[in-house]
């Protein structure tokens, strides 16, 4: 019972760093309410604050997409409890995103300036539909088993984990990846573009596009039947004048499941 309750408060509190590192995201992207954000006052050259925010966001891509990895989860679950898994991902993911809120080094200069308020008004109506649709798209998944707390909860009644039925609910039909739509949302709707948030989406956008491929490689051995949904479920962009007609069980999550 004791090994039961320490994988539980170790679940919980990593969801909680989880929790508190998401809030502040979304202040610090969209430069809302947090003492340091994107577009704070840069206090480094140029130069070394392109390289520091590369090797920030680097280091969170390679966490993501090395941890995500069937062979890592069957390596460090020889030194922790299963249960525990994904809590860690979730904890080392959060604690990398605490340190790029840290070190992040804006880098001033503005690539487009929005101030017309009509037009600010629908980019910050954007960047919130972006959250929304990630907040959304976890809860469509299973928002507790994706970031752990439904392992450690069932190691502690002492039921066995049982893997999540794979559907297609609401947005899944459409494409196969709509939380990371909503990231895209989220990282390119702003009213004002500088150096700095140009830089985190245009890198932030290229591992996306790279995590959908190891993701969907991990996928299609998993569940051979992902090969017909992504057949007929486009990855990002919904087809226009029709539906997907992805069925079955739920595919791509997302975010290094």
């Amino acid at each position: 019972m004791f090994k039961r309750v320490t994988v539980f408060t170790y679940g919980v509190v990593s969801y909680l760093v989880f929790f508190a590192s998401f809030l502040y995201a979304i202040g610090f992207i969209g430069n809302i309410l947090v003492p340091k954000s994107i577009d704070s006052a840069p206090t480094v050259p140029f130069w070394s604050a392109v390289l520091i925010n590369s090797l920030l966001l680097g280091i969170f891509a390679v966490q993501h997409s090395v941890m995500a990895r069937p062979a890592f989860k069957r390596w460090i679950t020889r030194y922790i409890p299963r249960e525990a898994e994904r809590s860690t991902y979730t904890l080392t993911a959060s604690l990398l995103l605490i340190a790029l809120f840290v070190w992040w080094q804006p880098m001033g200069g503005v690539i487009w300036n929005v101030t017309d308020p009509v037009g600010q008004a629908v980019l910050y109506g954007l960047y919130g539909f972006g959250w929304t649709t990630v907040l959304v798209a976890t809860f469509l998944i299973n928002h507790f088993d994706l970031f752990g707390l439904r392992q450690v909860w069932l190691q502690l009644v002492g039921k066995p984990y049982t893997p999540l039925r794979f559907k297609t609910p609401g947005p899944y039909r459409l494409v196969r990846h709509p939380l990371y739509v909503g990231w895209l949302f989220v990282f390119w709707a702003t009213p004002t573009m500088t150096a700095a948030h140009l830089l985190f989406a245009l890198l932030t956008t290229g591992y996306i596009l790279i995590g959908i491929r190891l993701e969907e490689r991990d996928l299609l051995k998993a569940h051979p039947e992902y090969a017909g949904y992504r057949k007929h479920v486009p990855m990002l962009i919904p087809r226009l004048g029709g539906k997907g007609r992805g069925g079955g069980r739920i595919a791509a999550v997302g975010d290094g499941n």
